[in-house]
């Protein structure tokens, strides 16, 4: 299986497309597709790769990592993944529980002491909030799921959303804080809700990638590092890059007044060197060959190259919906910052569900899991249609352009055997 061992440098496909059920002349539909978006300007560049049955099909790139220099996207380009991280953390967490480090309902305060005695939300705003205290414990599975109470500050959507900004932590955080600090901090503000009853987009693996430091006793980036991104080769993934390597990383964009991508420098030097805050929810950068290599590890139930990770048994159980009732996003969460509804789409642990695709009305497949990040990037494991995909690019905010849902709709239709 090449995916666990192609050379970050030599991405290229290593089968004709045809033989693997894919159809040569619908995938150049995603090329002309994604190649407008740059040829109008509203992105700088982007890369996009797809395996099916494990192996590399189909690879396209264009455009530039850093427009203003001239430098184009190539194969070894680095990317802030964002909150592709996320899915990592998750996993990251997961193998511990199949060690019986804990149990998915067990209360978070065991080991983070600091979450316990936590007050919810009612009313009220600035210095006017009222609360009242949880009636649940934040669990295990309420930070895997994004259903802890927890938020983010640049939601922009309620009170308690402001006073994480008060506080610092906006798109960001404060300089110098680390990750049991900023743990501290956010148990000390109100939660958005009970834990348990409702879903919101979250600080949750961030608190996750916490409890790992905190149950295995290493820091997230030596955690990770040393189960995750060594035994799957992933050589460019980590917590920012070392300065012999920054030529590598892409320009970070916004739309501009006229809609062309426009550099954003502000944040983008967060990937430079290792950050004092180790971000389960969103601190990595990766490359397309690595992050495919952790796709095809989940696409083989939790194994690559005679590595595995996770059991088949785990990937499946974080795979399912595990929202209460079986219910989707668009009626169990409060609205997401995101170009697409949630119609139809559960979340697992860690991962967002594809449970009916016609609520949806994107075409794809359930059981399709998925997750993206706030650059614009995503990636995707069918195992109905044995595919995986990832897609980066480096345009903020993800909800500028649906790209999400036209890759779905693109890599579909192309699909024939």
């Amino acid at each position: 299986m090449s995916t666990t061992t192609t050379d970050a440098a030599a991405l290229e496909p290593e089968v004709d497309p045809g033989e693997v059920g894919l159809d040569a002349e619908r995938l150049a539909r995603i090329d002309r597709h994604l190649q407008g978006y740059v040829d109008d300007g509203r992105l700088a560049g982007w890369l996009f790769a797809l395996t099916r049955h494990g192996r590399l099909a189909h690879v396209a790139r264009a455009g530039h990592r850093d427009a203003e220099a001239g430098l184009p996207i190539e194969d070894d380009t680095v990317f802030r993944i964002y909150s592709m991280t996320k899915p990592l953390t998750s996993v990251a967490a997961m193998m511990l529980y199949e060690e019986g480090a804990f149990a998915l309902k067990d209360p978070i305060s065991r080991w983070i002491p600091c979450f316990e005695d936590l007050q919810v939300y009612r009313s009220g705003s600035g210095d006017q909030i009222e609360t009242e205290p949880a009636v649940e414990p934040i669990r295990v599975w309420h930070l895997l799921t994004h259903t802890a109470g927890l938020t983010y500050g640049f939601h922009r959507a309620d009170p308690v959303d402001a006073l994480y900004r008060d506080h610092g932590y906006d798109f960001g955080q404060p300089r110098g804080v680390d990750l049991a600090a900023a743990c501290e901090t956010w148990a000390s503000l109100p939660l958005l809700f009970q834990p348990g009853s409702e879903w919101v987009y979250s600080v949750a693996t961030d608190v996750l990638g916490h409890l790992v430091e905190v149950i295995s006793g290493q820091s997230l980036d030596a955690f990770l590092a040393e189960r995750i991104l060594g035994p799957l080769g992933m050589v460019d993934t980590r917590f920012g890059l070392p300065d012999e390597q920054r030529h590598r990383l892409a320009g970070l964009y916004v739309p501009g007044a006229d809609g062309r991508a426009a550099r954003f420098d502000e944040i983008g030097p967060v990937a430079h060197g290792t950050p004092t805050f180790l971000s389960g929810g969103g601190g990595l950068v990766s490359t397309a060959a690595d992050y495919l290599r952790f796709a095809d590890m989940l696409r083989r139930g939790g194994e690559a190259d005679g590595v595995r990770l996770l059991s088949d048994r785990t990937v499946r159980y974080m795979t399912q919906n595990h929202l209460p009732g079986g219910a989707d996003l668009e009626r169990y969460g409060r609205p997401l910052f995101a170009e697409t509804t949630y119609d139809g789409v559960g979340f697992g642990l860690g991962f967002a569900v594809t449970l009916d695709p016609v609520a949806n009305k994107v075409l794809g497949t359930p059981g399709t899991y998925t997750w993206g990040g706030a650059a614009s990037t995503s990636f995707w494991v069918d195992p109905e249609e044995d595919v995986t995909a990832v897609f980066l690019t480096q345009l903020l905010p993800s909800s500028t352009h649906p790209l999400r849902s036209a890759l779905s709709q693109l890599v579909s239709q192309a699909l024939v055997g």
